[in-house]
């Protein structure tokens, strides 16, 4: 049995600060909590990584599915001013064979009646179409005599009604 020799001075205080085989032990939990550590965070990084690049892919496709719904909305909506432009009501109301009302009469707070109404009748005013529109109707309109060639209407007093009537009408805005 080999016992270690004492050392004396100079060599006693070094050999004081180089650690015994029992720090040596101590020193072994602290290196498996430091790559431990280092392993988690590894971990960790590429766990934020995924989760980073699945929610950018889920914005990519709802920012896809933005556009598409906002293209639909846009053309609803075009879809929705050409229904309700003037035009298309006025030749939308003759076809379920409506006509324009007569003189309307109005009622004074007091309960006076103001004007003479009249009755609607289906010859009484003729529809006043803007130069475009008339090469594009071809069909007669119910109580009118328009639709037909010029000067061959049904209606010989809308005839003369429509040579008479100023054409005014605005024609509308295409997109609005």
């Amino acid at each position: 049995m080999s016992r270690k020799p004492e050392l004396r001075g100079r060599a006693a205080r070094l050999a004081q600060l180089l650690p015994t085989g029992r720090a040596q032990a101590a020193r072994t939990p602290f290196v498996l909590l430091v790559v431990l550590l280092l392993g988690g965070g590894l971990i960790g990084l590429l766990v934020l990584n995924s989760a980073l690049s699945e929610g950018a892919f889920r914005l990519d496709d709802l920012k896809r599915e933005t556009k598409g719904l906002t293209d639909e909305e846009q053309a609803l909506q075009r879809d929705i001013d050409a229904y309700s432009a003037p035009d298309a009501l006025q030749h939308r109301a003759r076809e379920l064979g409506m006509v324009p009302g007569g003189d309307p009469a109005f009622l004074n707070p007091d309960g006076k009646v103001k004007g003479v109404p009249s009755p609607a009748t289906a010859s009484r005013a003729p529809l006043v179409l803007a130069p475009e529109a008339l090469a594009t109707v071809t069909a007669p309109l119910p109580g009118t005599g328009f639709g037909t060639a010029p000067g061959a209407a049904a209606d010989p007093t809308a005839a003369t009604a429509s040579e008479a009537a100023p054409t005014s009408t605005p024609a509308s805005t295409p997109g609005r």
